[in-house]
């Protein structure tokens, strides 16, 4: 129900209008403000402009269509899954579509009056139900919810791995959210045999007793080297198979020639990417400035595969671009947006081969600050396929066969362009984080050779900073020409998330004006202070999750991480949707050929944006569960190891430990932690004790043995060793805790021989019979929305 204003008030303050809008029970539209206010004439525009800038501090959202409702809030009405009942038999509920790294909000859902009930309402309403409820707000991310009526079950398939148990066979979910096991009748088998990865879907099902379930594809062995990204694959709904309509587009593509293009062929362009690089779609040259306008200058090229050319607006290359979104990477293969023919064919940029492109070259003074640039659409042929780690050593001076002939006229000049570009980046004050990465490296047979930092060159900077001034020139000219752009928009950080990244900092006594903060160069003070202490690692993770995630949007916001006014994807079409959007602007607005954006279909930016935002999110998850799964299949013969490890996740379920020398993530459950009451203190990072204030922070150091490794579903289990630090709690303090330089605490292990027990219990559990542990949610311990209000007390056990 829309609340009621005062009538005949002049134009409402911004606390008025927020006022307004928390009132309101869900979502409101701009209408209804103004209707409310009685805001007419010239003053709609000065309301728009209000409700914008409310939005982009944060206190307000983008509700359905135009609607607007506070920060976190859910519409009036919704669909909702009852997920669980409490000890007293309450019953509460999530938004059927929620995102799986974002906490859900809580929602109690209240009991029909016995009165009241209806058929399919109330008393039968239990875990696992989908209803239509109207929901309402009693407090940030918190609901009573009351059922409308009770829904048909969506249909339901999941991906899970065949065991034998005593009762016949049951299945066990590869998702680790979810616990549950379910039957398998003899004649819903399908031919599995237990061990094999399979699909299925859920059955209807009697009240009491395990859920069944009815095989629909057989995936092979659990224990096959494609049998991760299969898993990832199905569990992210990630599409894999090309229509033959665009199967076929791809293989009658050929060769363009020169007509309508400039010859660049005479220009030592060069691709340089990583040895695993699977596609090669962008190329560069550099060379001194030869005018005397601008002495110790640089001109740079970077050549772009022509995509447009082959994938035409609304042919079925087109559409199965767009529903992908982008390329997906995991480590024995790819997902390509775009079929093979052209991935690795026509529009990958092979060298001494020619091939399409649009181009843009770039004029650069000797500071790094771009002077002017022109795009062009040329036919090329790239001098050389070079990896990062081959140009890094020919610049320390260990050039090979290949990068020998090329030293002098291709690769000092790229870094002599990118030592320029590094000062300007310094000038602008991009945001420096310092949060290493790993990757898995798979021997012949697809098994886990090893984990390994992944290493970051120069290399790596020149080719970054290159190809984000030619996004920067690509967003200039599209607004210059007056045309449709495919932003890559970074918002600022919400004010709710700057005043928790203060209270943190402030117990670190790292100074924070979190009241000033415009640009995201000033984070950069802030990792310089906690640089080289014991607090490194913990403030890069803190700062990274105190800001907003980058999206798409054909409305310019600039990108703050970057710190640039303008900024589009434009160097990457053939495992990007946006850049080709970019691409087929770009084409239209230059007049470069037939091929680019049509009058009109600019209206679908809108739409397009939040749906290739999404591909793009769904691309990072299964990539980074992909990489989780490898991980824990590669430790699952270590289990009753001790490993060194860091704290990358404090929730009310435990602690999330990210492991030092592989990068796994695990959980020590909130059980088995010492002895005491634990609050999590959500403004700190951290689990206090409440009795022995024994205190667990964020990116603090810990050592921790390796419980359980379950490579179903990709969960690791620790128990603690080693680690937290005495707090400021009242009380006699943690007696079996002795602190030592390096600020670890060791545990109370009372027993003798403590350790080798629960080593021993662990290959036990391992070595049993079809079993598989329970694992935890490394999931928990990304980057994530919570409630402000996540206080809670557990006795462990």
């Amino acid at each position: 129900m829309t609340p009621k204003a005062p009538k005949h008030v002049p134009f409402p303050s911004r606390e008025q209008v927020l006022e307004f809008i928390r009132a309101a029970n869900g979502e409101v539209d701009r209408r209804e403000i103004a209707r409310a206010f009685h805001i007419t004439g010239p003053e709609r525009a000065d309301l728009r402009t209000l409700l914008k800038e409310l939005e982009s501090e944060g206190a307000l959202q983008r509700g359905r269509g135009r609607r607007i409702a506070p920060p976190g809030s859910l519409p009036e009405v919704a669909v909702l899954i009852v997920a669980r009942a409490d000890a007293e038999g309450d019953l509460f509920c999530k938004p059927e579509h929620w995102p799986e790294d974002e906490e859900p909000p809580r929602i109690l859902l209240w009991p029909e009056p016995h009165h009241a009930r209806r058929p399919g309402v109330g008393a039968e309403i239990g875990v696992g139900d989908r209803i239509l409820a109207r929901l309402t707000r009693i407090g940030d991310a918190r609901y009573d919810a009351r059922t409308i009526r009770r829904l048909a079950a969506a249909p339901s398939r999941l991906l899970g791995v065949l065991a034998l148990a005593r009762d016949g066979l049951r299945l066990r979910p590869t998702n680790r959210r979810d616990r549950d096991e379910y039957l398998v009748a003899p004649e819903d088998a399908g031919g599995a045999e237990p061990g094999e990865l399979v699909e299925a879907e859920l059955l209807p099902s009697r009240r009491l007793g395990l859920r069944r379930a009815k095989v629909i594809e057989r995936l092979g062995g659990r224990e096959g080297p494609r049998s991760i990204s299969l898993v990832v694959v199905h569990s992210h709904d990630i599409p894999v198979d090309f229509p033959p309509e665009a199967l076929a587009e791809a293989e009658a593509a050929v060769g363009v020639d020169l007509r309508g293009r400039e010859d660049l062929r005479a220009v030592p362009l060069v691709t340089i990417d990583g040895e695993d690089a699977r596609d090669f779609d962008d190329a560069v040259f550099a060379e001194p400035d030869d005018d005397p306008a601008n002495p110790g200058g640089w001109r740079a090229l970077v050549a772009i595969a022509d995509v447009a050319h082959y994938v035409r607006i609304g042919a079925a290359l087109d559409k199965t671009a767009r529903e992908r979104g982008n390329s997906v990477y995991f480590p024995d293969r790819v997902v390509p947006m775009l079929p093979e023919a052209l991935s690795n064919g026509w529009c990958s940029l092979r060298p001494n081969e020619d091939r399409g492109c649009l181009a843009v070259w770039m004029i650069f003074d000797a500071e790094g600050n771009k002077l002017r640039h022109r795009f062009l659409r040329g036919l090329m042929r790239s001098a050389a396929r070079l990896t990062y780690t081959q140009v890094q050593a020919a610049r320390d001076g260990h050039a090979d066969d290949l990068t020998a002939p090329l030293q002098e006229r291709v690769i000092a000049p790229l870094y002599g362009v990118f030592q320029a570009l590094l000062g300007a980046r310094s000038r602008r004050g991009t945001l420096e984080l310092d949060l290493p990465e790993r990757k898995v490296v798979l021997d012949d047979g697809g098994a886990v050779a090893r984990i390994e930092p992944r290493l970051r060159f120069d290399s790596h900077k020149l080719i970054e900073e290159l190809m984000i001034a030619a996004n920067v020139s690509a967003a200039e000219t599209l607004e210059e020409k007056r045309r449709p752009c495919m932003y890559r928009v970074h918002d600022q950080p919400a004010p709710d998330k700057l005043v928790a990244l203060g209270e943190f900092l402030e117990s670190l006594d790292i100074p924070f004006h979190k009241g000033s903060i415009n640009r995201s160069g000033q984070f950069n003070g802030v990792l310089k202070a906690a640089r080289g202490t014991p607090h490194e690692h913990m403030v890069n993770e803190v700062v990274l999750r105190s800001q907003a995630q980058a999206e798409y949007s054909p409305d310019n916001i600039g990108h703050f991480g970057l710190a640039l006014r303008r900024y589009a994807h434009f160097t990457s079409p053939i495992r990007r949707y946006a850049d080709l959007l970019v691409h087929r602007a770009l084409i239209a607005g230059l007049g470069l050929g037939d091929d680019g954006l049509r009058p009109g279909t600019e209206e679908d930016f809108v739409e397009t944006a939040a749906h290739i935002t999404a591909t793009e999110r769904r691309a990072a998850q299964a990539e980074r569960d992909a990489v989780n799964r490898y991980t824990v299949s590669f430790l699952a013969a270590k289990v009753g190891a001790t490993f060194a490890g860091r704290i990358n996740g404090v929730t009310r379920a435990g602690l999330f430990v990210t492991l030092e020398d592989t990068g796994a993530d695990g959980l020590i459950p909130i059980g088995s932690l010492p002895n005491d009451y634990y609050v999590h203190d959500d403004a700190h990072h951290c689990l206090r004790g409440q009795r022995d204030g024994l205190e667990f922070h964020l990116g603090a150091p810990v050592e921790v043995l390796l419980r359980e490794a379950n490579p179903v579903s990709g969960g690791l289990v620790f128990g603690l060793l080693q680690g937290g630090v005495a707090g400021a709690a009242k009380g006699r303090g943690f007696s079996g805790k002795t602190k030592g330089r390096d600020g670890l605490g060791k545990t109370r292990l009372k027993e003798r021989g403590a350790v080798a027990k629960l080593k021993k219990g662990a290959r036990g559990k391992q070595k049993a019979a079809g079993r598989d542990a329970p694992a935890g949610d490394p999931g928990e311990s990304g980057p994530k929305k919570r409630p402000p209000t996540t206080t809670s007390r557990r006795k462990t056990r």
